[in-house]
C-alpha cells in the first residue's frame, strides 16, 4: 500500500519533547522519502526501457523499483511502530486512549482498527482517540480526524467529538456516545471499571426490591392475620343472629 510521504504534523512526539525521540523519527522517515524517490526513477527508467524496446532492462528496473519500495514501507512501518511505542508508553496515556499522533493516515486507520477489535475483544466500553487538532498541519486541517470518523461509521459505532477537539469519544459496543459529565468524576467505566460497579449495585439493589419483596410480603402477612382474627371475632356472632332467626320463623 502507497503511503503519501506527508508529515500531519510539526512534532511527532506528542506528550513531551525529546529531540532524540524525532531526530529518530525524522531519520526513519527521511530514509522511506529516499527510498520512495529512487523507487520512482527506477519505474520512470523501467518504462523508458520497455518504450524503446528494451525489455530486459525494463524488468531489471522493474524489480528494482519493487525493492526500493519495499524498503520505503519497511522504513516508515518502523518509523510509525517507533513514534506509536513513544507516544502511547506506559505512562505517559491512559489505558482506555490511543494517540495517532506522528502517523500517516492510512498508519492511523491501520492502528486504530486493531486497537478497536482487540478492545472489543476484551469487553472494553469505550476508547478515547488522540487525533490532534491540525495546528501543524497545512492549511490547520484535520486530517487524522476524519479517518477516524470513516473507520467508525465502516465499523457500525458510534462517536463523538470531545470538548478538547482533538480527542474523538468511540463507544465500543454500538451504543450512543457517553454525553459529556453523564457519569461525574467516576469515569466512563467498563466491565471492571467504577462504572460497572456503580452499574452493577444498582442492578442487585434493584434485585433486591424486584425479587426479594421481603418488606411487602411482610407488611401482607400482618393484614392477613388481621383479617382472620376479625372474622373469628364476628363469626359466632353472625351465626348466633341466623340461628335466632330461624327460631322465630319456623
Amino acid at each position: 500500500m502507497a503511503i503519501p510521504m506527508e508529515r500531519l504534523g510539526g512534532r511527532a512526539l506528542h506528550s513531551a519533547d525529546n529531540d532524540d525521540v524525532e531526530r529518530e523519527y525524522d531519520r526513519l522517515r527521511d530514509l522511506a522519502r529516499a527510498e520512495n524517490d529512487k523507487a520512482h526513477q527506477a519505474s520512470k527508467r523501467s518504462q523508458d526501457a520497455f518504450h524503446s524496446g528494451d525489455h530486459d532492462a525494463s524488468q531489471k528496473y522493474s524489480r528494482e523499483s519493487k525493492q526500493h519500495y519495499a524498503k520505503r514501507d519497511d522504513y516508515n512501518r518502523q518509523a510509525s511502530d517507533y513514534i506509536f511505542r513513544e507516544n502511547n508508553a506506559q505512562g505517559k496515556i491512559d489505558g482506555d486512549s490511543i494517540d495517532l499522533h506522528g502517523l500517516y493516515v492510512e498508519e492511523a486507520e491501520r492502528i486504530l482498527e486493531e486497537r478497536i477489535r482487540a478492545d472489543q475483544r476484551r469487553g472494553q466500553e469505550h476508547l478515547h482517540a488522540i487525533v490532534g487538532k491540525g495546528n501543524h498541519s497545512n492549511g490547520h486541517v484535520q486530517k487524522i480526524k476524519p479517518k477516524v470518523e470513516e473507520v467508525c461509521r465502516e465499523l457500525g459505532l458510534k462517536y463523538r467529538t470531545e470538548e478538547n477537539a482533538g480527542r474523538i469519544y468511540i463507544n465500543l459496543q454500538g451504543g450512543e456516545p457517553v454525553k459529556p459529565g453523564q457519569h461525574g468524576g467516576g469515569g466512563y467505566g467498563g466491565p471492571t471499571g467504577n462504572g460497572g460497579q456503580h452499574q452493577q449495585q444498582q442492578q442487585q439493589q434493584h434485585g433486591g426490591q424486584y425479587h426479594g419483596g421481603q418488606p411487602q410480603q411482610q407488611h401482607g402477612n400482618q393484614q392477613q392475620n388481621e383479617m382472620e382474627e376479625m372474622v373469628g371475632k364476628l363469626l359466632p356472632k353472625i351465626l348466633r343472629k341466623l340461628e335466632k332467626a330461624c327460631c322465630t320463623v319456623m
